[in-house]
């Protein structure tokens, strides 16, 4: 009992200074908890309430249970909105999941100039968002964009882009792809840094061409790099927003996505707040559905 109580009396003054050492981190980690409470935690838990509410923010919230989910899957864009953003991202991953992938390698291989072209890669990823759409928002202009002056000085057909419900969705894809590609293809580059070189070298005495250095040598040991890279492309390109909104508009069945739809139902058609709040949370529950299978599922493989 005695040895007991003399180890508690030895560990307090020890606790204490811990505390005391250590009051600094613990006041800055203080501050990051009530950030991450106040612009975090507390408005996903708000949205959550308002799924389930009635809000206008003309009178008073009203609790409707499960009425806003009945009324969003009794609405037919809600369905044309996931169809329209699976194929978005679905476009998305087939151009900008491999195309950084193989940009990246080109440049580690280069000897010359690798730091111009490293920041030419990633120079549209510096631009605002709304700058590089308006950009190709003229890109793509129907009468005088630069896309169809070039088609009419080659004497080939002109193309409405945006507008042309053949070719709105693949370039939106476009716009995406070239302004998030730079950040991909950097990672892929520092990923490739840490690749061993003796591998290389025991792969090209055995006479291993490029593509077989890069199947055999190059995505084994980046394996872990794309698996991250797909998972935050997938959830990113599920999550567009400025580029239909910016290009198409909020009314064009081609190109609405979920984010698109949220914004229509709280500002523009039906200003309910608790309309837009169910289906930001059945966003949520997707997504975060997915990246728990997508997790399981590659821990299971490796």
């Amino acid at each position: 009992m005695a040895v007991s109580t003399a180890l508690l009396r030895h560990r307090r003054p020890r606790l204490g200074r811990s505390v005391s050492d250590n009051l600094v981190a613990y006041a800055f980690l203080a501050g990051g908890i009530v950030c991450f409470a106040l612009f975090s935690w507390y408005p996903l838990v708000r949205g959550v309430l308002l799924s389930f509410q009635q809000v206008n923010f003309v009178t008073d919230p009203v609790w409707v249970g499960l009425d806003n989910f009945e009324t969003l899957f009794a609405d037919p864009l809600f369905w044309i909105a996931w169809r329209n953003t699976l194929l978005f991202t679905g476009l998305a991953l087939l151009f900008g999941y491999f195309l950084p992938l193989l940009i990246a390698v080109l440049l580690n291989e280069l000897r010359h100039f690798k730091g111009f072209f490293r920041v030419a890669v990633y120079l549209p990823v510096m631009l605002p968002p709304i700058v590089t759409v308006l950009l190709w928002q003229y890109f793509y202009d129907p009468g005088n964009g630069l896309f169809n002056t070039v088609l009419r000085g080659l004497h080939l057909p002109e193309s409405a882009w945006t507008q042309d419900s053949s070719t709105a969705m693949l370039s939106l894809v476009l716009v995406s792809t070239w302004s998030n590609m730079g950040a991909a293809t950097l990672i892929y580059l520092a990923a490739l840094q840490n690749v061993p070189g003796e591998l290389y070298e025991a792969a090209e005495l055995e006479g291993a061409t490029i593509w077989q250095r890069l199947r055999h040598v190059t995505i084994p040991q980046l394996r872990f790099a794309m698996i991250v890279l797909l998972l935050l492309q997938i959830v990113a390109t599920m999550q567009v927003f400025i580029e239909p909104y910016q290009l198409t508009g909020t009314t064009n069945p081609d190109t609405i996505t979920v984010m698109v739809l949220i914004y229509r139902y709280a500002f523009t058609v039906n200003h309910d707040f608790g309309l837009a709040a169910a289906m930001t949370v059945l966003l949520f529950v997707v997504l975060g559905l997915f990246s728990a299978a997508y997790l399981w599922l590659t821990r299971e493989r490796r």
